[in-house]
């Protein structure tokens, strides 16, 4: 099964983009799932009218593929603020809340090390929600 790797932004108007990293797929929405949506609309539409038109299309959306979806470190704070505030982002990753407020307001931008460091803190994070049993 081929993976397809999307990137996932939110734009200054608050909409959101998702676009493949290698494929030239792309899609818009007023969420990110919207965007989501839009984009595997398009994939859709790209081999349905290829195969109307007996033009040629990626060969992998004639198999089973898995989109994987990135946010970038803004656009992941914007859509998870109120939900994970950089106080609580600071605990789990030892990142100042000064530093997380500039990425999240754009003011600087991470080194790949800190976003390392985010998404390392995000992911034992999951993991520890997944292994609670009510």
């Amino acid at each position: 099964m081929k993976t397809i790797e999307a990137i996932i932004e939110r734009a200054s108007d608050g909409t959101y983009s998702v676009y493949c990293i290698n494929e030239m797929f792309s899609g818009m929405g007023d969420t990110a799932e919207k965007a989501k949506a839009d984009m595997m609309g398009l994939m859709k539409f790209c081999k349905e009218t290829a195969i109307e038109d007996n033009r040629s299309y990626p060969d992998f959306l004639n198999e089973k593929y898995e989109v994987v979806y990135k946010f970038d470190t803004k656009s992941l704070l914007e859509y998870y603020a109120g939900v994970i505030t950089p106080a609580a982002l600071e605990r789990l990753s030892g990142i100042h809340q000064k530093q997380l407020w500039g990425y999240l307001h754009g003011k600087s931008k991470p080194r790949k090390q800190q976003v390392e460091k985010i998404e390392k803190a995000l992911h034992n994070l999951g993991a520890e929600l997944m292994a609670i049993s009510l």
